[in-house]
């Protein structure tokens, strides 16, 4: 019956369209009234979710993200991957997936990732004969690349919610086989549809261009060396890497680039800063809700019920998929990711999968759900950029479903993709 009042609540609320931060504290609020806690334990824990130093890098990688997506770098990553890939048959296609890998390892964030791209890269390849829908799907399935690739804001979220005992450094550093794997297979699947499409071939950019286009990206690119290098150096923390990035992204779009106008700063900071107050909003609320579930003992009975059906490893995990797939179409990944990973962590542990293998399955799982509707953030807003109906960019998303999907199981039983690199660098 707890978990009816808690779990039925949420639910209801956000059926009556309340936010999803809003139906978490309210709902968690009914849970407490029921199960008699008092309603300062409930504020004292909302407080304490918001009052962590792991916090700070979220902001940071943000707003470090959003002066770099607005100051140029798009157009400068997207020249540079045209001069590695752009003159093979479909190569515009894999300039998109490469010019997404460059940028998701800047930026973080997928959303930004096909805003960004989209508006460079959807009508240059529609100009060069490819149709707008698969410009389209293709650059909305390259961003996912952005959860994976560090910095993703969505593994420091992660690391929060599984109690701060996952190392950020570790799950960044876990990102980048996955990520890369996605890249290398969205790739091949590009060139496949190139040759029987018979999509045409770029130029080969002459070395004296070349050389100038690569040298003008490689400001830009030297984020992911800070970001990256401080960590694996020692020389500072995944939050610090975010604050000495802030200060890299600032200095080469205003005094490198200068692409961006002083004047239009103060807007950016407060979009910035309105993005992030929901985002601190929701993991507040999210921390109340995941107390009031652990006094409930909604995860052991989770964990019971799971255990119940089977005690494979590699069938749970596919029931786990199966479940965060579904949920993943009907609720943005944040929320996901705060109120699903205090809940299905006793039953990775139970069944011996690595906290950090389990982050990298969690990110596939809910980035799918970001280009799938009816809650797809991300195809919303490739859809919006390339002026689509949802329904024609879904269609020419089918055979990229499919690609994610065979990464998302190479992901889930190979653990060695995920946990590779960090064992190797971090010894862990």
């Amino acid at each position: 019956m707890d978990a009816f009042i808690l779990l039925g609540s949420f639910i209801a609320l956000m059926l009556v369209g309340m936010p999803v931060a809003y139906a978490l504290g309210l709902s968690a609020l009914i849970g407490a009234w029921w199960i008699d806690i008092p309603y300062d334990a409930l504020m004292i824990q909302i407080a304490s979710g918001v009052n962590k130093f792991s916090l700070l890098a979220i902001p940071f990688f943000v707003l470090a993200g959003a002066i770099m997506a607005e100051g140029g770098m798009s157009r400068r990553l997207v020249a540079f991957a045209g001069v590695l890939v752009g003159f093979i048959r479909g190569g515009l296609s894999l300039v998109n997936i490469l010019a997404s890998t460059f940028f998701g390892a800047i930026s973080g964030s997928s959303m930004a990732d096909t805003a960004s791209i989209g508006s460079v890269l959807i009508p240059e390849m529609e100009k060069k004969g490819y149709p707008r829908d698969f410009a389209t799907a293709v650059t909305v399935s390259g961003s996912v690349q952005a959860i994976l690739i560090p910095p993703s804001h969505n593994a420091v979220i992660y690391s929060l919610a599984a109690g701060g005992g996952v190392s950020i450094a570790a799950l960044f550093l876990a990102g980048v086989l996955p990520g890369l794997l996605l890249g290398l297979t969205l790739a091949v699947m590009c060139l496949f549809i190139a040759r029987r499409r018979n999509f045409p071939k770029g130029r080969v950019i002459p070395w004296r261009e070349a050389l100038k286009i690569v040298a003008d990206a490689l400001w830009g690119l030297m984020t992911m060396v800070i970001i990256l290098g401080g960590i694996l150096s020692g020389i500072f923390t995944a939050t610090e890497s975010a604050a000495i990035a802030v200060i890299w992204a600032f200095f080469v779009t205003m005094c490198i680039y200068r692409d961006y106008k002083w004047r239009d700063l103060p807007k950016l900071v407060h979009r910035t800063v309105k993005t992030l107050s929901i985002v601190m909003i929701l993991i507040g609320f999210a921390a109340a809700f995941g107390y009031i579930m652990t006094l409930m003992q909604i995860p052991l009975k989770i964990t019971t019920a799971l255990s119940s059906l089977s005690d494979n490893r590699y069938v749970i995990l596919l029931l786990i998929n199966v479940l965060l797939l579904v949920l993943g179409t009907l609720m943005d990944m944040a929320p996901l990711i705060l109120i699903m990973t205090p809940i299905l962590m006793p039953v990775i542990l139970s069944i011996g999968v690595d906290p950090v293998h389990f982050g990298m399955i969690m990110m596939v799982n809910l980035g799918m759900g970001l280009i799938t509707p009816p809650v797809g953030g991300v195809l919303f807003v490739g859809a919006a950029v390339a002026k689509l109906p949802i329904e024609q960019v879904v269609k020419a998303l089918y055979p990229f479903f499919g690609a994610l999907l065979f990464v998302l199981a190479l992901v889930t039983y190979v653990p060695a993709l995920s946990l590779w690199l960090p064992g190797l660098l971090l010894g862990k």
